[in-house]
């Protein structure tokens, strides 16, 4: 079938009873019965497969958008699944280091005492030392005047 029996298919006239034979605006039916310049006709042909080609990847770039999307939405579901597993595991390793703190709690709090016991004794101690010094400094000074 060659172009202008294609666009032959295409035409639609309608007649009019004061103008005669018009071409039709509506979009169930074109004829051609008027005849035009077979250039013209070409070239809109042409057009409207250019224009249907442009509107066809414009669609596809929008289907790839979306497969893009889709995509990246997967890969973030993935990720976040990921991050709520350590998250779980992070929660369970405070719940057991927490169990632990409160069984060496009792030890920790004799450690404590027994700190503030050594610091009492080295205070003590330091102090016996003090008076030592002293008792020793009056001792030799009283064997001196002897």
């Amino acid at each position: 079938m060659s172009e202008e029996d294609k666009i032959e298919d295409f035409a639609c006239v309608e007649e009019s009873p004061k103008r005669g034979p018009t071409l039709s605006t509506s979009t169930s039916s074109f004829e051609r019965n008027d005849p035009h310049d077979p250039n013209l006709s070409l070239l809109s042909t042409k057009m409207f497969e250019k224009t249907s080609e442009y509107l066809m990847g414009e669609l596809n770039i929008t289907e790839e958008d979306y497969k893009l999307l889709e995509t990246m939405n997967k890969v973030t579901m993935q990720k976040y699944a990921s991050y709520r597993q350590i998250a779980s595991d992070v929660g369970k390793q405070i719940i057991e280091l927490n169990e632990k703190y409160k069984s060496l709690e009792p030890y920790l709090s004799q450690i404590d005492q027994i700190e503030d016991s050594v610091s009492k004794l080295e205070q003590a101690a330091f102090k016996l030392d003090a008076y030592a010094k002293r008792l020793e400094a009056k001792y030799k000074s009283l064997e001196k005047r002897q």
